[in-house]
């Protein structure tokens, strides 16, 4: 099923595409093996790895697109690989061009893993012009001025990015619902972790601070994200949030924050929201330093560089 989102109706689609098309580590099986296997059939042992690429080509008679991709950390090495499409229909969202990013799913074998498919493609950036008012998201990049964007944290209190100038501001994008281990919640016990290994150091810590956006400000509400929050360090009903906030932005301002991160979101299934991840180091002067658009960068590796412009 592919939906739009709404609130992105005078600008750029993130179009979900829901890919359940089987891929074998060594060839490609065919599609009509395919249709046996429900795509929420997926075992327990399935391991996810986030993808990005851009769209080299789209072979619609053969229900297939091939994927000119980034290495995927932990399974392969960057490559242009064709991927079939069971949704056949999908194939009419995408064109060569346009870049995207997905949840690239393998399962394990004792000849390495199998079975490797495309799920929850968000399209960041169309090659093709074919929607009312097309928007290229913006990635960000080392010495990028962040917006004063402004939000509504877990305290019910308005802040603002501004604010923080002066810190050094560590801020991800999640939302309190989501299902995927590998995702959000891998975010949040990410920074927990250099919460707590901050708090060590009281000098660094008190010029830092951490910053969780959720891109679900009608559920995410500031009762929700202290809970939610609450519970990620540890302190549930008595934590204060003096170092790590939750916030999410208003309906208007959050198209915004989610084109200039580089957040693709989308209406998924069930009340949930399909989604691209951001993670972003943010200097005391208020500009970028380090940003990452996947789940694969590594607590020690941000901390030390959390740290680093901290002590300058």
């Amino acid at each position: 099923m592919i939906k739009d989102v709404k609130r992105f109706s005078k600008t750029l689609r993130a179009t979900v595409l829901t890919l359940g098309a089987l891929l074998g580590w060594i060839s490609l099986v065919s599609l009509n093996g395919c249709h046996s296997t429900s795509p929420n059939a997926v075992a327990s042992s399935t391991k996810q790895y986030p993808i990005r690429g851009t769209v080299v080509r789209v072979d619609a008679p053969d229900g297939q697109v091939m994927l000119n991709h980034e290495a995927v950390p932990g399974l392969m090495e960057a490559m242009t690989m064709q991927y079939p499409v069971t949704n056949r229909s999908a194939l009419s969202e995408l064109h060569p061009g346009d870049k995207i990013v997905a949840t690239l799913l393998a399962d394990p074998s004792p000849q390495g893993p199998v079975n490797l498919r495309l799920s929850e493609i968000v399209i960041i950036a169309q090659a093709k012009p074919d929607y009312v008012q097309a928007v290229q998201y913006h990635v960000p990049t080392p010495g990028d001025q962040v917006p004063d964007f402004t939000l509504l944290n877990q305290s019910d209190k308005k802040i603002s990015l501004r604010q923080y100038r002066g810190k050094v501001l560590l801020m991800t994008f999640i939302y309190t619902r989501c299902p995927l281990s590998d995702y959000c919640p891998r975010m949040s016990r990410n920074f927990a972790q250099i919460n707590q290994q901050l708090a060590t150091d009281p000098s660094v810590y008190k010029d830092t601070h951490l910053l969780s956006v959720s891109f679900d400000p009608t559920y995410d509400t500031p009762k929700v994200l202290k809970s939610y929050g609450g519970a990620y360090t540890g302190k549930y009903s008595k934590e204060t949030f003096g170092h790590w906030e939750f916030a999410a932005p208003s309906e208007k301002e959050l198209p915004k924050m989610e084109q200039f991160f580089d957040v693709g979101v989308t209406p998924g299934e069930k009340g949930t929201l399909q989604h691209s991840l951001a993670t972003v180091v943010i200097g005391k002067d208020g500009k970028v330093i380090a940003f990452y658009p996947t789940n694969d960068w590594s607590v020690t590796k941000v901390l030390a560089q959390v740290e680093q412009a901290a002590a300058a």
